[in-house]
């Protein structure tokens, strides 16, 4: 039987965590009581046995004439009025009979009372949260309704062929001194990709309430993005107010409208901006703003209905802390104290409210209605999804194919020690073919199960990685199912290989069996971009999302999942470098004459080496660019300077593989050295939350999710370690008679197992700064919003 504790820990939001009941301090104080009354219990009892017996006779006397206070019991809790209502009221407990140890007892309530008021403020403030959030979102529901209603009319009434050629808009009057974009910029931000909001437009906030509560003024600042007002369109009148419709800028449609409304803005003043003759300027609303509306109120919805399920959890959890605690109480004393201080916690406002029960309720009937079509069964799907079962059949397929690629492995390496493909003496075609598309695959592989193992770490911690990386629990890979992807990818990898290597021994032509390595790559490409439901298809088309995300930095907006993706990219440049020579290996027909070193000495292809090399760094760079033109935050300004300097760094190490001269290899160790003290102080300080000198742990952070903190000095020692692998590029030493390619190979592991580890201190101090502010879900920016006429 799992004892309570570990049930109440496994089950508590892991961002409302400090929020709970102490339920371990309560344990601890408990401990103390029950310690003390097994300690020199004769002695206790030789001084206690009188004054017991006497005040206890004294009681019973008084109990015939109808005593007032033995209607309290042994203690009797006190409900004070607080100063203002937002606070709430408090409790106090007084103790009315004698108990073995009264300091220890009055610790005991005195933790107890501390607890139930931190969990009836923390209630009371998450509820006028949520509730503030529903007023906000049942508003723009309605104005979203009565939108709807006016396009359908619209339609309907087809008044005149001109306006009836567009069923997508529909007009409307507006005052020529609102702001207003050109026509081509709304037509152009309607045709923006449909699926954008489910990716791209949900965002972290900043505090833990919704910013987007109706009647703000729509002055932005630089904070919360002052590229948004580009996307807002035109003013409209809705019930009786000036609305306006905030569409996120998340794509590169979006993006260029947006820019070049943006330096239009400083251009032309708003008094030159034309207007018809009565004053009014015509306004289209086009239907697919107003579908990118409904989505943005969709996703709203089911994150609000989301926290009201996290706060009905937090509700029942802390009443069954309070009942369990109570129970030990009345078990280690002997008194009856349950029923009494029980009865106090179920009044309390955390249990008591009925706010919460009712706005979910609202919420799921208005989803219902409007987004479900009266099916509850599919709203249900959106509303509360159903985690995706573990079966033990993936881990069977993990077991099988593991055993299957150590099999191929162990035979691929036979076969090539008795062909002689391997050594001093190797086939030099072979090598240069092959081995490019065994050490990408192996780096790609090696890394995906690292990524297996963060996630397998990242569930034992509870860090809650699927909201950080805004990942639907339904669909998001589980750890098992990564490493079945890579011991079956891996499996195929050497089968093929095998097969290779066995037809270069049996004497086929090289020309024969030269193209099985690129078929095998187009094989798993087009796995990759496979239009069918199998094979993982919503992660798949995720991660191709996610890449054309980086690609086309900074056109999109950024979020952790696009510039986490970036950051392992930027770990992965020999596998790109493979990738490139396999690509102009094949695209080039090298293969066809085995011309291996084509590729090397064209200029070209050089040239397209460097470019390899800074790419990741350049997109990581572009990403901190929109980072800070969206937040204004200048840390990103610093970050940014880190990845350009990891640019020159790459570029000298390029350059030096060609000219190999004294001033090259200075540049290099001068670049080099800055770029890694520049990442260190980054790695350590920033993304990790480390070396923090005033903290409790030294050296480390106040809170840390590992027991052990040893294991944190060890990756910070790691970490540093790897960090210097660059050296090799310089002092190119060689181990035994090791091939340098194989040196090159375990160099480039090293660097994707720091990154490995890089990766979960990453994610813990990101889930830490989620917990330090309570960010259970996510805030959804919300499209209407109300302007001044000033504005």
């Amino acid at each position: 039987m799992v004892k309570f504790s570990k049930q109440f820990e496994g089950q508590l939001i892991p961002e409302w965590k400090d929020a709970f009941v102490d339920y371990w301090q309560l344990k601890k104080d408990l401990k103390k009581i029950h310690l003390m009354n097994n300690t020199s219990p004769v002695t206790k009892q030789e001084h206690s046995d009188f004054p017991n017996t006497f005040f206890s006779s004294i009681r019973k006397k008084f109990s015939l004439f109808g005593n007032q206070h033995r209607d309290h019991g042994v203690i009797q809790v006190h409900r004070k009025l607080a100063s203002s209502a937002s606070k709430g009221d408090f409790y106090e407990t007084e103790l009315l009979e004698q108990f073995d140890d009264t300091d220890a007892a009055n610790e005991f309530f005195s933790c107890l009372d501390l607890q139930l008021n931190k969990v009836n403020q923390f209630y009371r403030t998450k509820e006028k949260e949520f509730v503030e959030r529903g007023d906000s979102l049942k508003k723009q529901m309605e104005i979203l309704v009565e939108l709807k209603t006016a396009m359908k009319q619209h339609r309907e009434k087809g008044s005149s062929s001109k306006e009836t050629k567009d069923d997508d808009s529909f007009s409307g009057t507006i005052s020529c001194e609102e702001e207003s974009i050109t026509g081509k910029t709304e037509e152009e931000q309607g045709q923006g990709a449909t699926n954008e909001f489910e990716n791209n437009d949900a965002q972290f906030s900043d505090s833990g309430r919704s910013g987007e509560v109706l009647g703000q003024s729509t002055r932005t600042n630089r904070e919360e993005g002052k590229i948004t007002r580009a996307f807002s369109g035109r003013v409209f009148h809705c019930q009786g107010k000036n609305m306006r419709i905030n569409i996120p800028v998340t794509n590169p449609t979006r993006t260029f409208s947006a820019i070049s409304y943006l330096l239009w803005d400083d251009l032309v003043s708003q008094s030159s901006r034309k207007c018809g003759p009565d004053g009014k300027s015509r306004l289209h609303i086009n239907k697919t703003k107003l579908h990118h509306a409904e989505k943005m109120i969709k996703g709203a919805s089911i994150e609000l209905y989301k926290g009201l399920g996290y706060l009905k959890t937090y509700r029942n959890l802390n009443m069954l802390a309070f009942a369990k605690i109570l129970k030990k109480f009345d078990k280690v004393t002997n008194k009856q104290v349950l029923p009494i201080y029980l009865k106090v916690v179920e009044s309390s406002y955390f249990n008591s409210s009925d706010k919460v029960m009712n706005l979910a309720d609202e919420v799921e009937e208005t989803f219902i209605k409007h987004f479900a079509d009266d099916d509850k069964r599919k709203a249900m799907k959106y509303l509360k999804p159903t985690q995706r079962e573990e079966s033990h059949t993936v881990t069977f397929f993990i077991g099988l194919f593991t055993g299957c690629f150590i099999a191929l492995f162990a035979g691929y390496v036979i076969v090539a020690h008795m062909a002689g493909m391997y050594g001093p003496k190797s086939d030099i075609v072979y090598m240069e073919t092959v081995y490019p598309v065994l050490s990408m695959f192996s780096l790609l592989f090696l890394h995906f199960f690292l990524y297996g193992c963060n996630i397998f770490m990242w569930r034992k911690t509870r860090i809650n990685y699927t909201f950080i990386f805004e990942l639907a629990p339904t669909k998001d890979l589980k750890y098992r199912d990564v490493f079945l992807i890579c011991t079956t990818s891996m499996t195929a990898v050497m089968g093929v290989l095998f097969v290779h290597l066995s037809l270069v021994a049996k004497g086929y032509s090289y020309s024969q069996v030269q193209a099985i390595p690129a078929l095998m790559l187009l094989v798993f490409l087009l796995l990759l971009v496979c239009p069918f439901n199998i094979f993982y298809k919503s992660s798949r088309y995720r991660f191709l999302r996610v890449i054309r995300n980086i690609i086309l930095s900074p056109l999109y907006k950024v979020v952790m999942l696009d510039f986490f993706m970036a950051d392992q990219l930027c770990s992965q440049v020999p596998m790109l470098r493979n990738l490139e020579y396999v690509a102009c290996y094949y695209i080039t027909g090298s293969f066809k004459n085995q011309d291996y070193g084509y590729c090397m000495m064209t200029k070209n292809y050089r040239d397209l080496a460097y470019a390899v090399s800074f790419l990741p760094y350049y997109w990581r760079a572009m990403q901190c660019a929109r980072r800070w033109f969206d937040e204004g935050q200048t840390s990103h300004l610093v970050n940014l300077g880190k990845y350009v300097s990891a640019m020159l760094a790459a570029g000298a190490k390029v350059v030096y593989e060609k000219e190999r001269n004294v001033g090259w290899l200075c540049l290099v160790v001068a670049m080099s050295s800055g770029a890694t003290v520049y990442q260190l102080y980054w790695d350590f300080v920033k993304d990790w939350g480390l070396l923090q000198f005033h903290s409790k742990n030294p050296w480390l952070r106040n809170e840390l999710m590992l027991r052990q903190k040893v294991i944190y000095y060890f990756s910070m020692g790691l970490n540093l370690v790897l960090r210097l692998a660059w050296l090799q590029t310089v002092l190119h030493y060689n181990i035994g008679s090791v091939d340098y390619r194989v040196t090159g190979l375990f160099l480039a592991a090293l660097e994707v197992i720091r990154r490995g580890q890089w990766n979960f201190y990453r994610l813990e101090n990101e889930h830490l700064n989620n917990a330090g502010k309570f960010r259970a879900v996510k805030t959804v920016p919300l499209p209407f919003h109300e302007v001044d006429e000033q504005d």
